[in-house]
């Protein structure tokens, strides 16, 4: 299978979670609407993150992960082009990867992930990439990581 992504908008991004996008004029944007948390337990973290390039074209991808108790947010620092690849959980468990979804998104757009939505490793295209993660951390059970069947995304 191919996914062949789109650029990033709110509205395609929905079903998945919430683009954020960078202010180009003085001012402050609030997102704290889409930050989700399912744990009591759980506690904030905040890291900054230094992801090398991707150079593979088609990229292909073997292994998806998902965060079920907490959405997850990237914000990109020094980023060009970098990919968001998401796929619905499927109603018989793990990810639904005959509706995976590819996302293009520019250096000035960040994501979060709703709970529960199964991603594709943080991926950076063109340059090396910085970004800020906003997550909720309660432990050894905040991240789940499944190999599925092999598909390639074709990156333009």
């Amino acid at each position: 299978m191919q996914v062949d992504p789109q650029p990033l908008t709110k509205e395609a991004f929905a079903p998945y979670g919430d683009v954020i996008d960078i202010p180009t004029e003085a001012g402050r944007q609030y997102y704290e609407d889409a930050l989700g948390n399912l744990r009591a337990e759980a506690r904030p973290s905040l890291s900054v993150s230094l992801k090398a390039d991707t150079p593979d074209r088609p990229l292909r991808a073997e292994l998806l992960e998902r965060h079920e108790f907490s959405s997850q947010s990237f914000v990109p620092i020094d980023v060009a082009r970098w990919l968001i690849v998401v796929a619905p959980h499927a109603a018989s468990g793990g990810p639904d990867t005959s509706a995976v979804r590819a996302f293009i998104a520019t250096g000035r757009q960040g994501v979060t992930y709703k709970p529960n939505t199964w991603h594709h490793g943080l991926t950076t295209l063109d340059e090396p990439g910085r970004f800020a993660v906003f997550m909720w951390r309660a432990g050894a059970q905040d991240e789940e990581f499944v190999p599925v069947a092999p598909f390639t995304i074709k990156i333009p």
